[in-house]
């Protein structure tokens, strides 16, 4: 049965009370749909006999009136956050054919509300790229154009959204592998609050970065998987315990009078880099608030230059430590031509990770290793703590930072990926929430000349996610 391609869940749980077709029914639907866009390469695995299983669960459920708020949610997850029982790789050969032991809390937390998790999604390896071109099992394609990349980090986690291959996903955002894809695949990506979201069971990358964040075509989905995977979790010392407001409630209430203070940081919209077309976009849309009775106005914000740096300065030192576990005695792939221990590390190593891994470990090293470390390091930290204050200062007078989400729509598979510099500047919007530990979201704003997407970032304070939310829904009506 050909059922029609919804982009809400508000939409199949209608039809699914209206019993014009089951649980399983609507998974079959999926699978049948993913298997005939392989050529995307977004799923690494299809979790074929456990979701239908799940399905015929959320069928009694349903039954009985006993089921969860997400019923009827066909999710997949990226392919670093774990899933007990399936196996989880990070992208890389490293962790292939690894079976985890454990869910990750966000997994847990979405079964308890009768989501049904339908595969684990391709990504670039360990999370450490801006295209998705780094995983060791191929290229995710952009479904608009499969010549085009995806963005990256969870560039699959995008591309199934985006083709309708589930109804939403989970990515993570190191600094800004949610939103950039969410922008070059013409979606909604959030990033939540560092804390937010527990990050136990997600395989760590930048561990004072990282944060799990949901994809998909509607705010109000957004502001309940938020709302769900959200709240304190004793496996997590770094969650936060602030109460998890009603996201969703306040969304569906929304107050179409409230007023916004929104800022704009000039030096984004002034950068060299900035496509033409996106920069017009986003004027249009400062005009159109104004229009609507809200405050925009121009910030100077000096440290764009600083903060790709200071980023990659502390995220690779980050990784270099989290990575070192990955050794072929303690975790992972082991090198079958090792001869003796120091060539196990050697090998093991030198084999299984990717290029850009490799390339993120040694940078990593390097920062950290005796008579480097005050000068870079050291030095980040405290670029970190200006960037943190500046922002927080432009808080106290503003709702929201307004940005292009990317400085362009998605580039061609191959572009960009001899040049490491320039991919690293893939993030040059994104990394200040990162940075800074902020929640910010991107919506789809428009398309560039060849019909490819880009998207709206807005930034708000710590833990107004649902501030966020909410004019993030008034925006997406206004538009």
């Amino acid at each position: 049965m050909q059922l029609k391609e919804y982009k809400a869940l508000s939409e199949i749980q209608e039809d699914l009370n209206q019993g014009h077709f089951s649980c399983e029914q609507l998974v079959n639907n999926y699978l049948k749909k993913i298997e005939e866009s392989s050529s995307l390469n977004a799923f690494l695995e299809i979790f074929d006999e456990s979701a239908i299983e799940q399905a015929r669960l959320v069928d009694r459920k349903l039954s009985n009136k006993s089921a969860g708020r997400l019923a009827g949610m066909v999710i997949g997850i990226k392919d670093n956050i774990v899933y007990k029982g399936h196996k989880v790789s990070a992208s890389s050969k490293m962790l292939e054919n690894f079976e985890s032991l454990f869910s990750a809390t966000v997994v847990d937390r979405l079964i308890a509300e009768d989501a049904i998790i339908v595969g684990r999604l391709n990504c670039d390896e360990f999370a450490m790229g801006s295209s998705t071109e780094n995983s060791a099992f191929g290229v995710t394609k952009n479904a608009q154009d499969q010549s085009y990349v995806p963005g990256g980090s969870s560039g699959g986690s995008a591309v199934a959204v985006q083709a309708g291959l589930c109804l939403a996903s989970l990515g993570s955002d190191t600094g800004g592998s949610i939103r950039q894809p969410a922008s070059y695949c013409g979606i909604i990506g959030l990033k939540p609050t560092y804390g937010r979201v527990s990050r136990n069971g997600l395989i760590a990358f930048a561990s004072s970065f990282d944060q799990i964040g949901p994809f998909a075509n509607s705010v109000e989905d957004i502001a309940l998987l938020t709302e769900i995977i959200s709240g304190h979790d004793s496996m997590d010392s770094t969650s936060s315990n602030k109460e998890v407001p009603e996201f969703y409630k306040s969304v569906k209430n929304l107050d179409r009078t409230k007023k916004y203070r929104i800022a704009y940081i000039k030096d984004c919209l002034d950068h060299p880099g900035l496509n033409t077309e996106v920069k017009a976009a986003v004027n249009r849309q400062i005009e159109l608030l104004k229009q609507n009775g809200h405050s925009v106005e121009p910030i100077s914000y000096p440290f764009l230059d600083f903060m790709v740096p200071a980023y990659y300065i502390l995220t690779t030192a980050e990784a270099s430590s989290n990575l070192a576990r990955y050794d072929g005695v303690h975790f992972g792939y082991r090198s079958p031509n090792a001869k003796n221990l120091e060539e196990t590390y050697v090998y093991s190593r030198s084999e299984a990770f990717g290029t850009e891994v490799k390339r993120r470990i040694m940078l990593g090293t390097y920062v950290l290793s005796a008579g480097y470390y005050d000068a870079y390091y050291g030095k980040a930290q405290k670029v970190r703590r200006i960037l943190r204050d500046k922002t927080n200062q432009i808080f106290d007078d503003f709702d929201f930072i307004l940005s292009p989400t990317t400085t362009n729509s998605a580039f061609k598979i191959g572009q960009k990926s001899n040049d490491p510099i320039e991919m690293y500047l893939e993030d040059i919007f994104t990394v200040q929430a990162n940075l800074v530990g902020t929640p910010a979201i991107s919506l789809p704003l428009g398309r560039t000349a060849n019909n490819m997407p880009f998207g709206l970032q807005l930034m708000a304070r710590s833990f107004e996610e649902q501030n966020l939310l909410n004019f993030s829904a008034l925006l997406m009506n206004m538009n």
